[in-house]
C-alpha cells in the first residue's frame, strides 16, 4: 500500500518546501539533514505495510492469524500423540514406558490379555511409523517380549498455518446450528486421529445420521478410532439419548471409507532403462496420485481415478518416453468410484 513511498519520493516532496534560494543539492546541509529523516520515514512506511498487511486474515502471519481467528472461537489443531497396539509375553503395568529408536512408548489401556494401547510420548506423524520390538526403560521381571504391531490411532502434527487459514474461512463461511451439516463436520474434524468426514442421512428413518470417516493419514480408521468418535457423537448403549455431542433423538452411526483395491497395467516407450529399474519410480508416482485423490475425499462427491492423470505422472520419469496403453482394473477409461470409497494400489504391470 505504501510501496511508492520510497526514500527519494520522501526527500523530493520535503525539498519542494523549501524555498528556491536555499541550496538544496544533494550534499547541502538542508539536504543532509531532510534525507536523515527521509531513511527514518521509508521505514515508517515499511513498518505500516506490514502492520496492515497483520491486520487482515488474508495475509497475517500465522501468530496473528491465530488471534484474529480466536475472536470467532476457531483455534489452531494442536499435535497429537500417536496411539499403537503393544503385544507383550504377559499383562505389564499400565504407565509402563518402553523405547523403540528413538522414541519411546507409554502403556496407557489394557484392551486384552498382553495387548495394550501404547501412547507415543512424542507429538506428530512421526508416532505412526516405527513398528517392532519394544525395550523396557525400566527392568520388568518375566517379560519376554514386547513389540509394536499395529497404528490404532495416528498421530498428528501441529495444523500448519495454510491449512488453519483455509480451515478459518471455511468455517465463517459454514453455518453449525443443531446438529446440521456443518455442526457434525467441525465436530468430527476437531476429534484426535479424523483426517477427513461425510455426514449423510441413513435409511432407517428420521433422526438417523450416518458419518463415515478417514484417519488423519488418509487411510481407512481402525476400530478403535471409529469406536472413539461413535461414543464422542452417540454412544451406542444410549443411542439417540443426546449423551454425546449428537443432539437428542439423532441417532449416529460412523463407519469407516471403504477401499477399493485399483490395478494398473501399463504400456511404455522407455529408452536407456529396464522395466524393473522402473518398477518402483512408477509405483510411488501412482501411489501419490492415489494419496492426493484420499486426501480431497471429504470435499467430492465420489472420486475419479483418471488415465490421463496416471499417465501425464509417468512422462515426469527419466526414461519413459511415452505411455502407449493404460488399464484400471482393466478397463481402458477413467475409473469411477462411489462416495464412501477410496482407492488403494494393487498390482502394477509394467510392458513395452
Amino acid at each position: 500500500m505504501f510501496e511508492h513511498q520510497n526514500f527519494e519520493v520522501i526527500v523530493e516532496r520535503m525539498l519542494e518546501r523549501i524555498s528556491n534560494d536555499v541550496d538544496k543539492r544533494e550534499g547541502a546541509i538542508i539536504y543532509d539533514t531532510g534525507a536523515m529523516t527521509a531513511k527514518e520515514l521509508q521505514e515508517m512506511y515499511i513498518a505500516l505495510d506490514s502492520i496492515i498487511l497483520e491486520t487482515f486474515p488474508e495475509t497475517a502471519s500465522r501468530p496473528n492469524l491465530i488471534r484474529r481467528a480466536e475472536e470467532y472461537g476457531v483455534y489452531p489443531y494442536e499435535a497429537t500423540y500417536a496411539i499403537l497396539k503393544g503385544v507383550f509375553s504377559k499383562d505389564i503395568p499400565i504407565g509402563s514406558r518402553f523405547s523403540l529408536g528413538e522414541l519411546d512408548y507409554l502403556a496407557v489401556q489394557r484392551i486384552d490379555s498382553g495387548v495394550y494401547e501404547m501412547q507415543c510420548e512424542t507429538t506428530g506423524v512421526i508416532g505412526n511409523t516405527q513398528f517392532g520390538a519394544l525395550i523396557p526403560i525400566e527392568y520388568m521381571d518375566g517379560l519376554e517380549t514386547a513389540e509394536l504391531t499395529e497404528l490404532l490411532i495416528p498421530g498428528e502434527d501441529e495444523e500448519p498455518t495454510e491449512d488453519f487459514r483455509r480451515r478459518f474461512f471455511l468455517t465463517r463461511k459454514q453455518i453449525p446450528y443443531g446438529g446440521n451439516r456443518d455442526d457434525y463436520i467441525q465436530k468430527v474434524m476437531s476429534i484426535h486421529g479424523v483426517g477427513g468426514v461425510k455426514p449423510y442421512r441413513t435409511s432407517a428413518g428420521g433422526g438417523t445420521v450416518g458419518i463415515t470417516i478417514i484417519d488423519s493419514d488418509f487411510n481407512p480408521p481402525t476400530a478403535l478410532l471409529i469406536e472413539e468418535v461413535q461414543s464422542i457423537l452417540d454412544p451406542v448403549v444410549n443411542s439417540g439419548e443426546g449423551l454425546g455431542v449428537a443432539p437428542y433423538g439423532h441417532r449416529v452411526t460412523v463407519s469407516g471409507i471403504e477401499t477399493v483395491t485399483i490395478d494398473i497395467y501399463l504400456k511404455l516407450v522407455i529408452s536407456n532403462v529396464t522395466l524393473g529399474q522402473l518398477q518402483s519410480e512408477v509405483e510411488e508416482a501412482i501411489n501419490d496420485y492415489f494419496f492426493s485423490l484420499r486426501k480431497d475425499w471429504q470435499d467430492t462427491n465420489s472420486i475419479i481415478i483418471r488415465q490421463l492423470q496416471i499417465e501425464s505422472r509417468l512422462i515426469d520419469i527419466v526414461g519413459i518416453s511415452d505411455v502407449l496403453e493404460s488399464t484400471i482394473n482393466g478397463q481402458d477409461s477413467n475409473f469411477n468410484l462411489t462416495h464412501n470409497q477410496v482407492p488403494v494400489l494393487g498390482t502394477v504391470t509394467l510392458d513395452a
